[in-house]
């Protein structure tokens, strides 16, 4: 028994000195402040307690209470990362919350809370002048509009009830007069996610996003934490001109990220090369000689454009419209939208250049040189004495 005695004694001491070492290895690596912010991964879950792994020396605890649902549900899972706040070390234990409050939550909770920046939950009761009444478990506080979100309040009545975390701004007259406020936390996380994003976010990745608005040279593009522009011409691969005809706020898509400047917070997207590059099958789908319907898309002192399929337009250039008569415009023979059929003259994939001719002309010039051609084999057949030359064309003409 003597011995189990020393040994229990030993373990206690060592544990001692275990807790003195943790006290100064915390000093020596920057020690956590109460009311510090880390990001934890759940180690392991039990009845009381969930284990946290915060990059430090010691375990972190956080009481289950804290992220169970009201149906007794823990919302979390082993290995998943959360946001907590450190409250107190004792030895090699370190205490955390996700937020102070709910109805035990006493003045000297709430004053520790303001004095240390740990957020408090809430329950906005109704609304009042300049804002909302929210309730600090048996305290009253006072949250501005401008405070509730990120983005203006449109149906206040929607709030009301709402249990919400809070950051205590201001506090005085011993708990009398408290203000709150939910941006705050909003605007950290969304600081962290920056953060987060500027260590992993790089031009070429895809990403998921949500349409946030539209405008007339494109549309703003969530990722989270960071908005973009998807300008109108990275919409599609065919020519936009109204944003709203192909997008709308609130609709989910893919991107890729085209260029980020985090200096000036800007980055920009790209929706056409997550779909497939039309041009890369063009000179297969489009074969020299052959014959296509199309639409005429614009017309330039130069040519017409007319569009052979998504995102695909060929040039009809103004010398091929004419049909031997010279003009100085291409509105001359053809107007934007009209139907017609092409001939496709050439196709230069590297280039994404097609050049076409009026099917009409094309077809007229071919019977004329195909009758040139049928009079000169005939002429080179024929023996002599057998006519002249116009006795000869009338022949073949009457024979076509």
């Amino acid at each position: 028994m003597d011995h189990d005695h020393d040994h229990s004694e030993e373990l206690e001491n060592g544990e001692e000195s275990f807790a003195d070492l943790f006290e100064r290895s915390q000093k020596d690596m920057g020690r956590l402040e109460p009311g510090s912010q880390v990001e934890a991964t759940v180690l392991k879950i039990t009845r009381e307690w969930i284990f946290l792994d915060t990059g430090r020396k010691g375990e972190g605890v956080l009481d289950i209470k804290e992220l169970t649902d009201p149906d007794g549900n823990v919302t979390v899972n082993v290995g998943d990362k959360i946001n907590a706040w450190f409250v107190s070390s004792r030895k090699n234990e370190m205490r955390f919350t996700t937020k102070l409050g709910g109805k035990s939550a006493g003045n000297s909770q709430l004053q520790e809370a303001y004095a240390v920046g740990i957020p408090v939950e809430g329950v906005i009761e109704k609304e009042v002048k300049g804002g909302f009444e929210v309730r600090l478990g048996s305290s009253r506080a006072f949250c501005p509009f401008s405070q509730v979100g990120l983005k203006r309040v449109e149906n206040s009545a929607e709030l009301i009830g709402k249990h919400l975390p809070f950051r205590i701004t201001e506090y005085s007259e011993n708990g009398r007069n408290i203000l709150v406020s939910h941006r705050a936390l909003l605007e950290e996380e969304q600081r962290q996610q920056r953060e987060a994003l500027k260590e992993t976010l790089k031009a070429g990745d895809r990403v998921k996003g949500t349409v946030t608005s539209l405008r007339d040279f494109g549309a703003f593009v969530s990722i989270g934490a960071v908005e973009g522009l998807l300008p109108i011409s990275e919409v599609s691969w065919s020519r936009v001109g109204d944003v709203s005809e192909v997008l709308s706020v609130g609709q989910e898509i893919e991107v890729v990220v085209k260029s980020i400047d985090w200096e000036k917070q800007r980055i920009s997207f790209s929706l056409k090369e997550t779909l497939a590059d039309p041009w890369e099958q063009a000179a297969t789908t489009f074969q020299v000689g052959s014959y296509r319907n199309g639409r005429v898309a614009r017309l330039t002192p130069f040519g017409a454009f007319v569009t052979l399929g998504e995102g695909i337009d060929g040039l009809i250039h103004i010398s091929k419209l004419g049909g031997g008569k010279r003009i100085t415009h291409p509105k001359e023979v053809l107007s934007e939208g009209q139907e017609v059929e092409v001939k496709i003259e050439g196709v230069d994939q590297e280039q994404k250049r097609i050049s076409l001719s009026l099917a009409s002309i094309s077809r007229a010039e071919q019977e004329q040189a195909d009758t040139l051609e049928a009079y000169r084999a005939g002429a080179a057949q024929a023996p002599k004495g057998m006519g002249t030359l116009g006795d000869i064309l009338k022949a073949k003409l009457k024979k076509g």
